[in-house]
């Protein structure tokens, strides 16, 4: 019976198999362990009558001024798992910055408590580690894209609330 690379994330030796891209795989702990903390973080409460589901996370969530940053540290453990195993840096900082916008939103009060519930960047992370362990050249390619429009994104945003502060102070000043 063949092994499916997405069921061990290896910790420390090479795969035997050979693995795709020449990375070395992480040993240990199961990918079975990881599911379960996303379960538990994301979906392991559903609303009765839909098929909604959130976790922990989304409760942690609502504690003000710190439940946010508790949720990001729980998502370090997906990210650790990931570097661990090897996968390259545009697929941990796509993960990274899943992690960041669901914290920094999620500090907006109401508005973000809402996104926590229905944004899931822990499930988000364990779905790019697993597409990376099975087609690791198309997830880096995707992860490469996604970051480059975050980081564009950003840089638009932060240009457009700079360019109306120049704006407004003009109008004041004058």
């Amino acid at each position: 019976m063949e092994r499916n690379r997405a069921d061990e994330i290896p910790w420390n030796d090479r795969d035997p198999s050979g693995t795709p891209s020449g990375v070395a795989i992480a040993r240990g702990p199961k990918i079975e362990r990881l599911r379960w903390i996303v379960q538990i973080l994301d979906e392991s409460i559903r609303v009765p009558g839909t098929n909604f589901k959130f976790g922990l996370d989304a409760l942690i969530g609502l504690i003000p001024g710190g439940g946010d940053l508790a949720g990001a540290l729980m998502s370090g453990v997906i990210i650790h798992a990931a570097v661990r195993s090897g996968v390259p840096k545009s697929i941990l900082l796509a993960m990274l910055t899943n992690a960041a916008i669901d914290m920094m939103i999620g500090f907006i009060p109401l508005f973000g408590d809402a996104f926590d519930f229905a944004f899931k960047a822990n499930r988000r992370n364990l779905d790019l580690l697993e597409r990376y362990l099975e087609h690791p050249d198309a997830t880096r390619r995707a992860s490469t894209s996604f970051v480059a429009l975050v980081v564009g994104s950003t840089v638009l945003i932060v240009s457009g609330f700079l360019i109306l502060a120049v704006l407004f102070l003009q109008a004041v000043l004058s």
